[in-house]
């Protein structure tokens, strides 16, 4: 996110630091960087050593379920899938710290540059993710959630009652509102679609998958490319995680079922319209964040599906 969650101080997230990962923290910074979650950047003595991150706990993230996906991430790592990048252990153990309304994580500082900005633009890249993914999806997998549907049938008409009033608590409220209101047939049909294909999933082979394994969550080092922010770690069909490689023509070489892209596909689309729909009827101002918001909306709503849609 760009601006710092108001109910946390940097001077609270250092404090934290030092009580629970390391007391030689001397310093953070908050970068203004991703889109969900709070980052800092934090020194010893003006170097680097974490990456960190506050989620906040909601209907996506429970205190529970990320420290599942953390230990998950920790036991494959520790598997010898070394571009698994885990977070690091408090000095308590566990890799998780409650704070304000959500809770911090630490992943060590990598020396490196994120690969880009989502999409796959380099053969390289492309082989290296389908390698990567084809040893972590055949990597017996640790003890972790399994994927489950993230809406119900009643979807749209949930979104058709929280248009039943004004959003008028910011400037894109009303605007959101009748994009919205005129995309219900879509969300209607994009939720029977997704549900059909939810069915399906049942019977297909289901390994650890990232959830997220798009460029932005790749970094490059000295020693290859490797995969952060594991969060969303969960036992699925392994097209939860192929997505960058359909988008850059690797859905094939990948061995990927198109009726398992549809689901993930139309997945990410009802979840981030959820995400809005509760963003643009609640109170905002129009910063930054926001902008961004209400433009992934408009995509959302618009884009055309990862794959051509199968029969």
């Amino acid at each position: 996110m760009h601006e710092p969650p108001a109910e946390l101080s940097d001077g609270a997230v250092l404090w934290a630091l030092r009580t629970a990962w390391d007391e030689e923290i001397s310093d953070v910074e908050h970068l203004a960087l991703g889109f969900g979650a709070h980052h800092w950047r934090a020194d010893i003595a003006q170097s680097p050593r974490f990456f960190v991150t506050y989620d906040r706990l909601n209907g996506r993230h429970t205190f529970d379920s990320l420290e599942q996906a953390y230990e998950g991430a920790a036991a494959l790592a520790e598997s010898g899938l070394e571009f698994v990048v885990a977070p690091a252990r408090t000095l308590e153990g566990p890799a998780l710290l409650r704070l304000g309304a959500g809770a911090l994580s630490c992943t060590p500082w990598l020396n490196g540059e994120v690969v880009s900005d989502g999409a796959i633009t380099e053969v390289a890249t492309a082989e290296v993710n389908l390698t990567y993914l084809a040893r972590l999806h055949a990597t017996r997998a640790p003890a972790l959630r399994r994927w489950r549907p993230l809406v119900d049938a009643d979807f749209a008409e949930a979104v058709s009652a929280r248009l039943g009033r004004p959003w008028d608590t910011g400037p894109y409220g009303e605007r959101a509102h009748r994009v919205l209101t005129g995309s219900l047939a879509a969300i209607q049909e994009w939720t029977r679609q997704y549900l059909v294909r939810a069915e399906q999933a049942g019977v297909r082979p289901w390994v650890a998958t990232h959830g997220e394994p798009h460029t932005r969550n790749q970094v490059r080092t000295p020693d290859g490319i490797r995969f952060v922010d594991w969060e969303s770690l969960q036992l699925a069909p392994r097209e939860r995680d192929l997505s960058s490689l359909v988008h850059a023509g690797y859905g094939r070489q990948a061995g990927a079922d198109p009726a398992m892209v549809e689901l993930f596909d139309v997945e990410w689309r009802l979840s981030e319209i959820d995400q809005y729909a509760h963003w643009f009827s609640t109170p905002h101002t129009g910063t930054p964040d926001d902008t961004i918001a209400f433009e992934g909306l408009i995509e959302e709503l618009n884009r055309e599906p990862w794959w051509p849609r199968p029969d």
